[in-house]
Order: structure tokens, then sequence, then C-alpha cells
């Protein structure tokens, strides 16, 4: 496999993004995506003094990162847990507020590379696609049990999926025969299924039905629904939050999360807007900030990747 797996996306603009707010003595910076610790590693290197917290689902992501960033010792804490479950993990450390969160959005390059796991269609695997391989229900019973409106509603919904229908009645004609065990059958199913002209557009056609499943697996954008203003509400005055998504209903979310905060709330034709109906965030990016050719010419997968980022200029008035 080629060296991608090891460039995170990125990278020089997220520290410079985050860097006034990680400046600050006694600093805490939040990855919430850890994966193989890239970003996590430029972090403690580029801000000698920071304390970095790390969560990530996947065992296997924290074991190797642990190797990693063994290096920076107490400076380090890495969580195993999804990136919503930031509240509690931030309270069971006592830390009351931070200064930095990163959010990586996605599936990380290890994954993708791991054939076993199952998250990449140019290769046969077992259908799995859990980030986290010790609990929940894999790919497969997904596609084996789903009824079919729920399985055509996942495809819309998670992989925009136009053809969602035509594909689904294949998979519920397939697994009366057999049921579905790996990604090669599922690959050939979607190319049998579409019509010639969408197998023309975008790249793989069964890259949008992984997509779906990927996202169904894992709960991502449920996920992604709560760890957003969770990580806005845990950030302290002038701390910052950086996210990078790879597909339109991530960045959605993030965007409107985004927003809502740096709106005023007051209602229309105050002569003086009261401090409660203030802004509490200012937006770092205007709309979203896109890799530079030159990044994805290098790392492929920086190509779908959407920048945005926050700084805190309030607390809540409750």
């Amino acid at each position: 496999m080629s060296n991608d797996r090891h460039v995170p996306v990125m990278l020089q603009r997220c520290l410079d993004m985050l860097a006034p707010a990680l400046e600050r003595p006694g600093a805490v910076v939040v990855d919430c995506t850890l994966g193989l610790g890239g970003h996590s590693e430029a972090l403690l290197k580029r801000f000698p003094e920071v304390r970095l917290v790390a969560l990530d689902r996947d065992k296997e992501a924290l074991r190797l990162s642990g190797e990693r960033l063994a290096p920076y010792g107490e400076r380090a804490t890495l969580v195993h847990a999804v990136y919503d479950e930031l509240p509690e993990v931030l309270d069971r450390l006592g830390i009351p507020r931070v200064d930095g969160v990163l959010f990586d959005l996605g599936v990380s390059s290890m994954q993708l590379d791991e054939a076993d796991r199952g998250f990449a269609y140019a290769q046969d695997a077992p259908l799995d696609m859990r980030m986290d391989q010790s609990t929940g229900i894999g790919a497969a019973e997904v596609l084996n049990t789903y009824p079919a409106g729920e399985l055509v509603r996942i495809l819309r919904a998670y992989g925009e999926e136009k053809q969602a229908k035509r594909i689904v009645s294949a998979i519920v004609r397939e697994r009366e025969k057999e049921p579905f065990t790996t990604s090669a059958r599922l690959v050939e199913l979607i190319r049998d299924a579409l019509p010639q002209a969408a197998k023309r557009t975008g790249g793989n056609p069964a890259k949008r039905t992984f997509q779906a499943l990927r996202i169904e697996v894992n709960h991502e954008l449920d996920s992604v629904e709560r760890a957003i203003p969770a990580a806005v509400r845990a950030l302290a005055v002038g701390g910052r939050i950086a996210v990078l998504s790879y597909q339109s209903l991530e960045d959605r979310i993030v965007k409107q999360v985004f927003a809502a905060g740096a709106a005023t709330t007051a209602p229309p034709g105050l002569p003086v807007v009261p401090e409660k109906y203030q802004p509490r965030l200012k937006l770092l990016t205007r709309g979203a900030e896109l890799p530079t050719e030159e990044e994805v010419a290098e790392n492929r997968r920086a190509a779908p990747a959407r920048l945005r980022g926050v700084e805190r200029i309030r607390e809540d008035v409750l």
C-alpha cells in the first residue's frame, strides 16, 4: 500500500487554525478521531506545553497510536470512546473546559487499508465495516436482515444513491438465494444492477452504497450530530474547533451547528442587542476550505476533504 495512510489531511492548516488557542499556558486539546495518531503527534510536537486527550472507538488504532505517542508520556491521554462521548470523557478526567478540538471525520486510513475490515470496495473482504469490532452489527447483517424499504432509505439518505430501489431489489433477490458475506459479491451485484449511464459517473459505482452501509453500521451521522454541539459546549472562551469532513452529509451538520452559534438570536428590531443574544462563536473559515491541488496530488485521500473552524468568543448566557 502506498504511503497515503501516514499522511494526515490538511495538517498544516489545522495546526495553524488551532494555534492561537493552543499557545496559551496549560492548554488542553482533544483529538476526537485519533486514528493512526498523525494529527495528534503533530499537535504535541508543535505545541510543547499542550496536554492532549485523544479518542478513538477502534482498539487497534489506540494500540498503534499508543506506541507512536509513547515518547510524549503524560502529555497524551488516549481513551477508547466514540467522539460523541466527549462530555463523559472530559468529566471522568476532571477537565471542565478545553482550548482546542480537532475532528477528522470519515474512515481512518488504517481501516481502509486493512483488507479484513471490509471498508474498501476495491478488494474482496468480509462485509464488516464496524469501526469498533467489539460491538454492534456488521454490514453483512444489515444487508441480510433489514427490510427492503429501510435499505432503500439508508442508500438514499446516507449514500445519496439515486438508483437505491434498483440496487435494493437486486440485494433482496440475491440474499434469498444466499446471505451476503463478502464485499466482492456486493460490488458485482451493484455493477450489474445499475443502468449504463449511472456507471459512467463518479468513480466506482459501489462507492455510494458502501458509504451508506458504513454510516449505518457506525451510526456516524447520529454521532456527529451529538459530538459537534458537545465540543462547542466544552470549549473555553478563546478556544477553537477544527473539523475535517469528507462527505456532504457530515459537512452540512457541522456547517449548521457553527452557523447557529455564530448568529445573533435577538428578536428583530432591537436597538441594542443584549449580551444573552450575542453570537457565541466566530467563524474561522469562509464556507468550507479545500485542500490545495498539491496536497491532493500527494495524498489522494485528501481530495474530498472540507475544513471548517470556529472560535468561542463568549460564554453561554442562561
